[in-house]
């Protein structure tokens, strides 16, 4: 966990702010050290938070949330487009990392799980039809030259 969290922050992502298409990346891994954590957490102080939180914040988190985070710039890229995080890509983003937050959360709060566990499906899902929405025409239409109108 802790050698996770240097690597993170020697990474300094923060730089990385102005750039969306990276900062969701170092979002993404900030999840790693976080789960991590949680799972620590709930070994060492067994009843406080559920055990599976840790493996949602790497799930949901980690694996969500940069999966989104690569396919939104390797599609972008990969089709000609600029590489900036357009609102609709920024909205993806704050799904998952909601979804995330989410689930995790659940794990602290048993006596609204079921509804936190419902509106973390429901972000899920969200972030992933956004992308579907957003993403697919870009996929399976022609490639645009450098420089023309997205």
């Amino acid at each position: 966990m802790i050698a996770q969290a240097i690597r993170l922050f020697r990474w300094r992502g923060m730089d990385a702010a102005e750039e969306p298409l990276v900062l969701v990346l170092h979002l993404g891994y900030a999840f790693i050290p976080l789960g991590f954590l949680l799972g620590a957490v709930s070994i060492l102080l067994p009843g406080r938070i559920a055990g599976t939180a840790a493996l949602h914040a790497w799930t949901v988190g980690a694996i969500g949330l940069m999966t989104l985070g690569v396919m939104t710039r390797a599609t972008r890229g990969h089709t000609g487009r600029d590489l900036t995080a357009p609102t609709s890509t920024m909205a993806i983003y704050a799904a998952m990392v909601l979804a995330a937050l989410l689930r995790v959360g659940a794990g602290f709060l048993p006596e609204v799980q079921a509804i936190l566990l419902e509106a973390a499906g429901a972000a899920w899902i969200a972030a992933f039809g956004i992308f579907l929405w957003e993403y697919a025409p870009m996929l399976v239409g022609p490639r645009l030259e450098r420089g023309s109108a997205a």
